[in-house]
């Protein structure tokens, strides 16, 4: 038995998540048919992090153990089994106990707004054309790296043991029209990018002070974060591992 692990991009417009779920049409469970299909046996992959439904991708990681070794091509047929909007990017073989969730040392995330009309950014942003003091957004993010527990900014019924994260990036720029706010930590709590955008652009339109601000993360409770944001202006953007636990597997992507 061997461990591999499946480096995937996606558009999430189309689909409930990320995670396998019964009945619904998910990223993983596109994957997983692809694999299945691909091995002519039922497989099950794992997933580093689970995005909500109508949130991208441009890494995510996976895990897989399968027996017999895989086809030199696994990557180019792979990519010819999955449906336009997912994309695997790269094969890595690994240690067998390597697990693609457990293991990461951290996430980095970016959520894009746009503040003109713009067809072509329907499904990739949230349309925002109102006036912000990107100064206050600012402030506002820097604060953000002040804090370890983020219970606020946590959607209820989860069961993580902890709500306390590292954040190391927390920033926000504008350029041609467009609103981004990055972010990366050591972990990220179910709906966190999203209530820090929505409340933090309470700020950045004078509707909540920075001491409000400040109050609402130290409150602890969720019903004073603003999650009103939609998934798709939120994008994982990569994924980060201990430096050498991957080989990447060459050759996997050349085409027939």
């Amino acid at each position: 038995m061997a461990r591999y692990f499946l480096e995937v991009a996606y558009m999430g417009g189309r689909y409930s998540g990320f995670q396998v779920q019964g009945g619904t049409l998910t990223v993983q469970s596109e994957i997983d048919r692809a694999v299945s299909v691909l091995l002519r046996q039922p497989v099950e992959t794992t997933g580093s992090s689970r995005t909500d439904a109508g949130v991208h991708a441009r890494q995510n990681f996976l895990h897989m153990d399968v027996e017999a070794p895989l086809h030199p091509q696994f990557q180019y047929k792979m990519n010819a089994i999955l449906p336009p909007d997912i994309v695997l990017r790269g094969l890595y073989k690994v240690d067998d106990e390597l697990h693609s969730r457990f293991a990461a040392t951290g996430r980095a995330y970016e959520y894009t707004l746009y503040t003109y009309k713009d067809p072509f950014m329907r499904d990739r942003g949230y349309y925002f054309p109102y006036r912000v003091d990107m100064a206050l957004l600012q402030e506002a993010a820097a604060i953000v790296k002040e804090y370890r527990d983020f219970s606020t900014f946590s959607k209820r019924n989860t069961q993580v043991k902890t709500f306390n994260c590292t954040v190391m990036e927390s920033a926000w720029r504008q350029e041609d029209g467009r609103i981004y706010y990055n972010v990366s930590a050591n972990r990220f709590l179910r709906g966190m990018v999203r209530g820090l955008v929505g409340t933090m652009l309470r700020v950045g339109r004078g509707k909540l002070s920075m001491a409000d601000f400040r109050a609402a993360i130290e409150s602890r409770d969720c019903t004073n974060a603003d999650f009103a944001v939609p998934g798709e202006g939120l994008c994982l953007m990569r994924v980060m591992y201990p430096e050498g636990v991957m080989e990447k597997i060459l050759d996997v992507g050349k085409s027939l």
